[in-house]
């Protein structure tokens, strides 16, 4: 059975060969030459589905792709985290501007990496950081950091206390006291800087709403659209749904690394990861982008006002600026030239400078599996692209897609 009704694609203004040609190149560049095990897809438009496409396996050793497979969808949890704080914010329960100290008054004394942290050296004493807002959690701002970033004695302290990963290991208030305790990259809203900040963002969720983070995406996000397959960690009897991950091997097939019958996400979990901790289902996260281009809203039911989405997704970079330009991530979800980045997605500002078929304002994100989303809200375009190979920077599989999709509209409203 298929995860989707399909509707007309020529009717909803595509060209279905050239929609069709979508599964012949994930299968003959990727697929078929094991670079990735599994990928599942859908176009729609206007809400409604006009192309999936499903290949590959569960994983080694297992049967074909499920349509209701479950999949580590990593940093493609921070958009629901953004999503939740901005209800918040509605609210009015927390302003953008505010002081992070306002919530988290273990962030009083930050200060700015000015030297050590080596092994046998302790961090010299910096300056006093800025005032950090929320605003800058959002945007990523705030001169955190993630221990994968793997460039400075800051990353690595974040790898020694194992912050990126803190599933198994850490409650949420010995993560935040643990985290004060190290240097900020730079000042808040100096620069920008792919880190932990949405997780930090998801314990302000925990800390102002009185509920763990999982029941609260539950309650306002998950339950009113649905999606009954998404949440931190995996229950037992679902656990045959979760495909096996795996991680890029130059030159080879892909290795497993996490068989999902057996993974630790079926055990509890001490910290709700709101930067990546989520898993979910194809189906499910088309039910997300189907209320973001709807502009908050799903099945009568409003999750965000249109003027919230409007703010998160304009470009909150100072001055104008693209990623190319204030960014000092060695990794990051987006490294396009003509992106800059709002309050929870990165946007385009300047389509041309992308040199990829796009659309001005048009919002996406990724996870570190190779999972990816974007919301093109001049076409009513949305895709969600499904697999599971680590890290998402093996592959340009996010520019060819969006190449082929945006290659295939013949109805353009732009």
């Amino acid at each position: 059975m298929p995860v989707f009704g399909l509707g007309s694609a020529k009717g909803a203004g595509f060209d279905e060969d050239r929609l069709a040609r979508i599964e012949r190149f994930l299968d003959e560049a990727y697929v078929s030459k094991g670079k990735l095990p599994m990928t599942q897809l859908v176009v729609a438009r206007d809400g409604e589905p006009v192309f999936q496409s499903k290949l590959g396996t569960m994983g080694e050793g297992r049967e074909a792709l499920r349509d209701d497979a479950l999949f580590r969808i990593a940093s493609m949890t921070k958009p629901v985290t953004s999503i939740a704080f901005m209800q918040l914010v509605e609210a009015c329960k927390v302003a953008l501007e505010d002081p992070v100290t306002k919530v988290f008054p273990e962030f009083a004394n930050l200060q700015v990496f000015a030297g050590g942290g080596g092994s046998d050296m302790p961090f010299a004493p910096g300056k006093a950081a800025g005032t950090m807002t929320f605003a800058h959690l959002l945007s990523h701002m705030s001169g955190f950091s993630y221990g994968l970033q793997n460039r400075t004695n800051v990353d690595a302290a974040y790898r020694k206390n194992n912050f990126d990963f803190a599933r198994a290991h850490l409650e949420s208030d010995e993560w935040v006291s643990r985290l004060s305790q190290i240097p900020l990259e730079f000042s808040p809203g100096e620069r920008w800087n792919y880190s932990v900040s949405t997780d930090v963002l998801g314990v302000a969720v925990e800390r102002l709403s009185g509920m763990r983070l999982g029941e609260y995406f539950k309650a306002h996000i998950f339950d009113p659209l649905g999606m009954d397959d998404t949440a931190f960690g995996v229950a037992e009897d679902k656990l045959d749904r979760l495909v096996d991950a795996y991680q890029y091997v130059p030159g080879k097939a892909a290795k497993m690394i996490d068989a999902g019958p057996t993974s630790n996400l079926g055990r509890p979990g001490k910290f709700d990861s709101g930067g990546g901790g989520l898993v979910s289902t194809i189906a499910d996260y088309q039910k997300f982008v189907t209320m973001l281009v709807n502009r908050g809203e799903a099945g009568g039911k409003w999750i965000v006002g249109p003027k919230t989405l409007d703010l998160m997704t304009a470009n909150h970079l100072p001055g104008g600026q693209d990623l190319t330009q204030l960014s000092q991530s060695l990794f990051s979800e987006s490294n396009n030239a003509g992106v800059g980045f709002g309050l929870g997605f990165a946007t385009v500002i300047d389509p041309a400078r992308t040199l990829v078929p796009s659309s001005m304002g048009e919002y996406y994100w990724g996870g570190a599996y190779s999972t990816a989303f974007y919301v093109d809200p001049v076409e009513k375009v949305t895709m969600v692209f499904m697999t599971q190979v680590y890290p998402s920077s093996a592959y340009p599989i996010r520019r060819q897609l969006r190449t082929l999709i945006n290659s295939a509209i013949t109805d353009s409203r732009a």
